[in-house]
């Protein structure tokens, strides 16, 4: 599900998002249209999960040539999202730009929470009644610096999140998104990989996410493309590229299995590449590069290559142990061996280690190379498994102070166990608990 957080500048839009998503990634700051980038995030609530995205504040009958940008992508931002959050400032009441931004979204047929924000005390609750006017329904009252009241808006978010669509469940088909940046040639690879024989393509209805989904049935896989570029036209939305392509891209990743990041050969690995990236890793789903147009690309030695991979890895560390396939979708050349890839990683991502020959690997390798010791104490990992019906591998090893267990030995196990079977393309978690 997706959440947009949209309201007129310096209500505190960043500062909530910060506290949702547990990162101090926007920027906060008393100047108003600070946010101009998009900012996009993970929240998890109750077992729950869903994306988030921290709009610039809507500003009209402005000189700044900033603010005519801000408001295409808060319109886009509300059309797109499942759900708005409506952002007030408790201290200054409601201003005539709260009273144009509700006028829109009463227009709205998505759920709308109106959320009163720098409410500290009680007395500013009983404030926040004068939001009643914009007719949005009752006023929810938090502080997102304090962090008060966020708790209860978060249940309630979770309460209105739309129920997840069964068709492709009862499927039980891998689910493949084809996700980039504009212009990389998502719709031609699409394209290439249908074909002409288009009676083996089956559409299944769209599900309350607005997702399509296209069975492909060819050459002997079986799986669901989650489309979100050539098939699906792009429902009035014809303003911010970028923006929008990012807003799509939420979509398909939190659909998907595994996600097909598209490059440009013509134009190398760019900071939207990377903020799509960043997106798959935090949804944890399989991963495979392409770098489309290949067939453009003035060098295309060995060596051009290798720069050209060890660029793409450099940039996305440190996960570095996925594929990275060089096509062109115009000459279709090896787009069989993006969708071979994409099947092979779905494959890694269920694949099961016995516990036997886990340990029997593993502890010799722990016991070499044992944890370092924290505070004069000794860490002994004495048993390892793999955690059963997972979404991507999970393996647990039990420790008997798995509170001194840092990030790098984490990674360290987590590499030992990438070179003994083979988990490319996939996100493996690595947990360290009490024996």
């Amino acid at each position: 599900m997706l959440v947009a957080i949209v309201g007129r500048p310096n209500v505190g839009k960043s500062t909530l998002f910060n506290r949702l998503t547990k990162t101090r990634h926007a920027i906060v700051s008393e100047e108003a249209g600070t946010t101009r980038d998009r900012q996009y995030g993970k929240c998890e609530w109750i077992g729950h999960e869903f994306s988030v995205v921290d709009t610039g504040g809507w500003v009209v009958n402005s000189d700044d040539i900033f603010e005519e940008e801000i408001r295409k992508q808060v319109t886009i931002a509300t059309e797109e999202a499942d759900l708005v959050l409506f952002l007030v400032d408790v201290n200054t009441g409601v201003t005539d730009l709260d009273a144009e931004v509700a006028g829109i979204l009463r227009r709205t047929p998505k759920p709308v929470i109106l959320v009163a924000n720098k409410t500290d005390n009680s007395t500013q609750q009983w404030q926040a009644a004068e939001f009643y006017s914009l007719g949005l329904g009752d006023p929810f009252c938090i502080s997102a610096a304090t962090g008060t009241g966020t708790g209860d808006l978060l249940d309630m978010i979770v309460e209105k999140m739309p129920k997840d669509a069964k068709v492709t469940e009862e499927l039980n088909l891998p689910r493949i998104a084809v996700v980039g940046r504009p212009n990389v040639g998502k719709s031609s690879i699409i394209n290439a990989f249908i074909g002409e024989d288009r009676h083996i393509v089956t559409d299944i209805a769209g599900t309350t996410r607005d997702s399509i989904y296209t069975r492909y049935q060819k050459f002997g896989f079986d799986f669901l493309l989650v489309d979100t570029a050539g098939i699906r036209r792009k429902n009035k939305v014809n303003e911010d590229l970028e923006f929008y392509s990012v807003m799509r891209s939420i979509r398909a990743i939190e659909n998907s299995d595994v996600c097909i990041l598209m490059l440009d050969a013509t134009r190398g690995i760019e900071a939207q590449d990377l903020n799509i990236f960043q997106l798959i890793q935090r949804n944890q789903k399989g991963l495979v590069v392409v770098v489309n147009k290949w067939d453009l690309a003035e060098n295309k030695s060995n060596a051009a290559i290798e720069t050209f991979e060890n660029a793409i890895r450099d940039r996305m560390a440190p996960f570095s142990d996925f594929s990275i396939i060089f096509t062109s979708a115009l000459t279709k050349q090896r787009i069989f061996k993006v969708l071979e890839t994409a099947a092979e990683v779905d494959k890694h991502r269920r694949a099961r280690v016995g516990t036997t020959k886990l340990n029997q690997e593993m502890l010799p390798l722990i016991e070499a190379y044992p944890p370092p010791s924290m505070k004069g104490k000794y860490i002994k990992i004495k048993y390892c498994s793999q955690l059963p019906d997972t979404r991507i591998p999970s393996f647990v090893f039990y420790a008997n102070l798995p509170q001194y267990v840092k990030e790098p030995y984490r990674r360290f196990l987590e590499n030992k166990i990438r070179e003994r079977w083979n988990f490319s393309g996939t996100p493996i978690n690595i947990f360290i608990r009490q024996k």
